[in-house]
């Protein structure tokens, strides 16, 4: 992924949080990935961890129109998806979909009531809806409004370890192509993040790039 798309993507999300008064924490953590497609107009995703606590873990996360999150499910994290703004699309299955019969029935909990869902479907949360979703309960989701801005509240998290994805070929961290200098540095180029090496700068650069 280009740092110039990095960049853009910073841009706009910043900008959509705060048209819509959404206060981030100081020195928030960002999260920008096209994993691993290089097509992040299509598949990406922008992601700001707000707490992550041994026992519970929040996000505020922006996508554009039609911007996917692909398919992919966790073997130990339960989360709450939430529609925090515009208009959210998710397609829900019961288990892996190459596995799962489509239009198998199962029960999710939206908006804390139980409701049946067949695997395949898409639902679609208005601003203030939320869905339940269970370790094994593979989802995809993607904005069904110019711009949609999700919130996730969770269990304990770890993006390394349980991200389980459908397609093989996407990896949740994208490699960075430096073509400018950073506005903002990723989660996935901290120290920690052991089997990630941290981007280069910019050719001509050494540091973060003016707002």
């Amino acid at each position: 992924m280009k740092r110039s798309e990095i960049n853009r993507a910073y841009r706009e999300a910043k900008a959509c949080f705060e048209k819509n008064n959404w206060q981030l924490p100081p020195e928030p953590r960002w999260d920008i990935s096209d994993f691993g497609l290089g097509e992040f107009d299509k598949t990406g995703l922008v992601l700001v961890n707000l707490a992550e606590e041994a026992e519970y873990c929040e996000k505020l996360m922006y996508c554009r129109n039609n911007q996917v999150t692909p398919l992919h499910t966790h073997a130990k994290k339960k989360e709450d998806i939430i529609c925090r703004q515009g208009r959210l699309a998710m397609e829900l299955w019961a288990g892996h979909p190459e596995k799962t019969p489509k239009g198998k029935s199962f029960r999710l909990k939206r908006n804390g009531k139980e409701f049946e869902v067949h695997s395949g479907d898409v639902a679609v949360l208005e601003a203030g809806e939320r869905v339940t979703l269970t370790p094994g309960i593979y989802h995809a989701f993607w904005g069904a409004s110019e711009e949609c801005v999700i919130g996730e509240v969770s269990t304990a998290n770890d993006d390394v370890n349980d991200n389980y994805f459908v397609n093989s070929e996407i990896g949740r961290y994208p490699g960075i192509e430096e073509d400018e200098c950073p506005l903002v540095r990723l989660v996935s180029e901290e120290p920690y993040i052991g089997h990630l090496r941290p981007a280069t700068p910019a050719k001509g650069g050494d540091g973060f790039a003016p707002l």
